[in-house]
């Protein structure tokens, strides 16, 4: 089983990357959390990893973080969920609002992720509802965590909307490189960088 793997990246899109570990090229999924978060290309990086061996083949998944590997394989966990479906739902959300989500039984939220519907929704609140406290990013801990200047966030996705990027993804990006001291121009220019390599 390969745990991680460290290399250069070679090529990273929205749900795949591609890494040279000593000149062999590793191909990874990865969830929309993942991509914004890695290095621009021709960068190193270290990745958490996940190996899927199916009769149709064997696939490898990526993961920035030790919590969202976790959270994946808790939700492969759950029935009628693979792993692209995991990966799926990882990207749907930011992982402090899934966890929220799931604790708070929150089924309009979770059935707005694409690929995943009301029943599955249901029975993955059912199964991990007690579970997901475990992975040390529970809502209460995770508000401290994804703290930011909620203007600056509201500011710099609109201009990042303004320059072409879709709606969920901007405030994404705006999120994900905001912090509690980030002006909107800072977040602007931190998501650009990760965007645009």
């Amino acid at each position: 089983m390969i745990s991680f793997l460290v290399g250069i990246i070679e090529e990273k899109s929205e749900n795949m990357v591609s890494l040279d570990v000593n000149g062999v090229g590793y191909e990874l999924g990865i969830s929309h959390s993942s991509f914004i978060s890695l290095p621009a290309e021709g960068e190193r990086v270290k990745l958490l990893t996940y190996m899927s061996v199916r009769e149709d083949g064997v696939s490898l998944f990526g993961f920035t973080t030790k919590e969202e590997k976790e959270m994946f394989l808790k939700l492969t966990q759950v029935s009628g969920i693979g792993p692209k479906v995991a990966i799926g739902i990882l990207s749907g959300l930011p992982l402090s609002e899934l966890i929220k989500a799931i604790i708070n039984e929150d089924l309009r939220m979770l059935s707005s992720i694409k690929g995943l519907g009301k029943k599955t929704a249901e029975r993955l609140c059912l199964e991990l509802k007690d579970k997901v406290s475990m992975l040390g990013l529970a809502p209460s801990e995770s508000a401290a965590t994804f703290e930011y200047n909620e203007d600056a966030v509201s500011l710099a996705t609109e201009t990042l909307i303004a320059l072409g990027i879709n709606k969920n993804e901007a405030y994404l990006l705006a999120k994900s490189n905001a912090t509690a001291n980030s002006t909107a121009e800072e977040i602007i220019s931190k998501s650009l960088r990760g965007y645009r390599s």
